[in-house]
């Protein structure tokens, strides 16, 4: 059944709000508020419905033509209809929604948003799926189905230039691809396998090929990680490894991460530290830094990152397993957890540490909110908040946020 619809607002996740005829709340990706549009309900739940764009009747005035092909089909980017600086508009509002509905906060305060140097070709890594036919495919906008890929208009130049020309068998028992590249053009190709058996591969240039799956990796040609050069530090990054997507966005996040903790110093804790980005650049300011981190590679290559510096300590493990157990005071905690947020009992064991600063860095305002509402319950303060757009044309918004223990 289709519904005529007038959309009301943008909220997070790249939907649009509005309502049916009985008052029930439907959620409608590319749209904007004004909007006069035709719908059909695809996914129909007790308190509100999900719907799918069939026409837009009346256009906002703001809106622009999309600059790829498969906008409105692929789920990669929701704002390409969107001006850039209006896109900017509507994170930094839809965050502080977040923040007033989940975290409670009356009037958060958001400093800034920090716009990103590219609109376009910013991605250092890309993952595909693949079609029963062996097509690198994407997953479209309603997350159920695959489609063949025939361009991207997000990644780095390089990335650009090979995924075009991979080719594979079909029932080939290969489930994800992802190519990385740095700034120097060298190019790592994982392959994530149902199982340990190699597929058959030709390797026709100089690229990195690694094959991975749930017993093993095996490298296939060159190296299984590459070298990731950001304001003059090189981090090595394995294959099975989290890096920041964006160079240039990254770089904004660790100025941001110095600038809140300068002055710092004692102990600092680097909570899902990864390969080692913020104690990297935190090292000298500090006379004692512990990183927890969950991933075997990304311990592997923190230990290889930071080997230099004597005051650091690594441990392997969950947060909420590993943190505990440390017989610690923390001058200062720097958090980058995953979307989902930090785990309650890693949250718990924190606030049990009561360290004067956490620095947040946050991928999810939504997990930020719950997580913030939680900290402040506990005596801290949220009193600051920057926002660094990493990915244009999406809905997600990167945040550093300082919180302070009253």
């Amino acid at each position: 059944m289709e519904h005529i619809i007038e959309i009301n607002a943008l909220v997070y996740e790249g939907y649009g709000l509005g309502r049916l005829q009985d008052g029930k709340a439907v959620f409608v990706p590319f749209v904007l508020p004004g909007e006069e549009v035709r719908i059909k309900i695809r996914e129909d739940k007790k308190r509100f419905a999900y719907g799918e764009l069939i026409e837009v009747i009346k256009a906002s005035n703001d809106r622009i033509a999309p600059s790829c092909k498969h906008y409105g089909r692929c789920g990669g980017c929701h704002y390409q209809h969107i001006p850039y600086d209006l896109q900017l508009t509507y994170k930094r509002e839809i965050f502080r929604e977040q923040l007033q509905r989940m975290g409670g906060i009356e009037d958060p305060t958001v400093e800034k948003i920090i716009h990103c140097d590219h609109q376009w070709n910013y991605r250092n890594s890309l993952q595909f799926h693949l079609t029963p036919q062996g097509e690198l495919a994407f997953i479209d906008a309603s997350k159920s189905n695959a489609f063949k890929v025939e361009e991207c208009l997000l990644p780095m130049e390089e990335i650009a230039k090979i995924w075009p020309l991979l080719t594979f068998e079909k029932e080939n028992q290969i489930k994800r691809i992802e190519i990385r590249q740095n700034e120097g053009n060298d190019v790592l190709l994982k392959l994530e396998g149902t199982q340990a058996v190699i597929p058959d591969i030709e390797i026709t240039s100089s690229i990195s090929t690694v094959h991975s799956s749930s017993d093993e990796q095996i490298v296939i040609s060159g190296d299984d990680h590459l070298v990731l050069s950001l304001d003059g530090k090189d981090f090595r990054v394995s294959a099975g490894s989290f890096f920041q997507t964006n160079f240039s966005g990254a770089k904004v996040l660790v100025d941001c991460v110095l600038e809140m903790a300068k002055g710092l110093q004692g102990t600092l804790l680097d909570l899902y530290c990864g390969v080692g980005l913020f104690t990297s650049y935190l090292a000298d300011a500090f006379d004692q830094i512990i990183g927890i981190e969950a991933s075997i590679s990304a311990c592997e290559d923190f230990a290889e990152n930071l080997d230099r510096y004597e005051h650091i300590s690594l441990y392997e493990g969950t947060v909420e397993k590993m943190l505990p157990g440390l017989d610690i005071k923390p001058d200062c905690v720097v958090v980058d957890p995953p979307r989902k947020g930090i785990d309650r009992f890693a949250l718990d064991a924190l606030v049990e540490k009561k360290p004067p600063i956490i620095i947040y860095v946050s991928c999810n305002p939504a997990t930020l909110a719950r997580d913030v509402n939680r900290l402040m319950r506990s005596g801290y303060s949220l009193e600051r908040s920057i926002l660094v757009d990493m990915f244009p044309q999406t809905y997600h918004i990167e945040s550093v946020n300082y919180l302070s223990l009253r």
